[in-house]
Formats: structure tokens, sequence, C-alpha cells
């Protein structure tokens, strides 16, 4: 009897073994890539998760380097451009500035609209829009323009966040789907044949999660980040419409 017991618990331990051995994720990509027919969908989910990742960090990466830069550039353009005595002179510093500086180019676009319209006086173009008007519209649609280059990439990181976890959870559903069917073919429900290939699929659950949090993260950080440098848009465009429109410039 005792030796019964013995073997018993041994079987046992060995079964726990087992069932703990089969949960890691080696084991899951080993039997992925072992039968690939079989674990077809479990690829498909996989690689959306690896592709959304990938795609999540570029982005993170190139609005980090994109503000980082805006944000050493930004105060130097403005405060250069109302320093300058000349406006001519600040308007050839602006021209100077890298083609994906923004501040230079809404000062630019400010600038040729004034130009424009000087141009076209005595014109019906004059006479149906005020020297304020052309120059706002201009600003407007300058503002519009950089405040959307601004949030490339952010519906993307949007998108992993919200859709991340649920590319995982049918990862995971559909394991577990597919091991009850192995589990009710063999007629085997010990731990070792339950336990293993419902941990593998819930592995799909936690790739998802740890896909989506980063993109989540990045989302909020660079929303905040660009609310206020579109802000700093709106504000550096009202000061340039007030210069161009009347020629008061800015202290």
């Amino acid at each position: 009897m005792l030796q019964e017991t013995i073997i018993a618990a041994a079987a046992g331990g060995n079964n726990a073994a087992n069932a703990l051995s089969q949960m890691g994720f080696e084991h899951m990509i080993s039997e992925m890539i072992s039968k690939p027919g079989e674990f077809a969908v479990s690829w498909v989910v996989l690689l959306t998760l690896v592709i959304m990742s990938a795609m999540s960090w570029y982005w993170t990466v190139i609005n980090a380097l994109k503000n980082t830069r805006l944000k050493s550039q930004g105060d130097r353009v403005t405060t250069t451009f109302w320093e300058t005595p000349n406006a001519q002179d600040a308007i050839r510093l602006m021209e100077e500035q890298p083609r994906n500086e923004p501040f230079s180019k809404i000062a630019l676009d400010a600038a040729m609209a004034a130009a424009h319209h000087q141009r076209q006086e005595g014109t019906t173009l004059a006479e149906s829009l005020s020297r304020s008007e052309f120059v706002d519209r201009a600003l407007r649609q300058a503002v519009t323009r950089e405040s959307a280059r601004l949030q490339s990439g952010m519906t993307l990181l949007a998108t992993v966040g919200a859709t991340a976890p649920f590319v995982g959870l049918l990862g995971t559903v559909w394991g577990i789907y597919g091991a009850l069917i192995r589990i009710g073919a063999t007629g085997q429900a010990s731990i070792d044949a339950v336990a293993g290939p419902v941990g593998e699929a819930l592995i799909m659950t936690a790739i998802g999660l740890f896909v989506a949090i980063p993109a989540v993260f990045a989302y909020n950080f660079f929303a905040k980040i660009n609310g206020s440098t579109i802000a700093k848009y709106d504000t550096f465009a009202h000061d340039l419409h007030d210069f161009f429109a009347t020629g008061s410039r800015v202290r």
C-alpha cells in the first residue's frame, strides 16, 4: 500500500513537472515550428503582434526625436524672428532654417501671403479680402498643415494600444479551443495534458499586453506634448498675423 502511494505521488510529481515544462514560451515556439499547420492561427496572431510592436516602437522613437528637435529649435527660431530688427532679414533667416522646422514655415507662409496681397492692390483680390483676412487664412492653413505633421504616427499608437490585447486574446481563445479538441480526441485530462496547452495559449494574451501597454503610454505622453506644441503654433501665428496685418512688431 505504501509502495503504491509512493508510486502515485511520484507519478503526480512527474505530471506536474511535465506540465510546468510545457507552459513556457520556448516550448510554445517549438510546438509551433514542429506543427505549423496546426498552429497556423497562432502564427498569424504572433506575427501580427510582432509587426504591431515594431511599428509602435518605430513611431515612438520617431516622435521622441521629433519632439526633442522641436523643443530645442522652436524657441530659438521664434526668438530669432522677433529679435531681428529688419523684417527682410528675419524672413531670410527663416528661409535658412531646415525644411522640417515648422515655426519658420509658418512665418514664411504669412510673409508670402502678405507680399502677395500687397502685389495685388487694386485688383479684385485686394478688394474682396483685406490683408488681415488674407494673412489669417494663410496662417490657418499653415498651422493646420504643421499640426497634421506633428500628429503622424499617433493614430497607429492608439490603434495598437486599443487592439493588441484583443489580438492576443484571439490567440489565447484559439489555443484553448485547439487544446480542448486534442484533449477530447485523446481522452486524456491529466494535469500535463491540460495545463501545458492552456498555459501556452495564455502567453498570447501576455504578449498582446506587452505590445499594448508601451503604445498606450507613448500615445498619452506624445498627445500631451503635441497639444503644448500646437498651442505654441497658435500663439506664434496670432503674433505673426498682428505683425503682417498691421506692421507692428511683437515685443
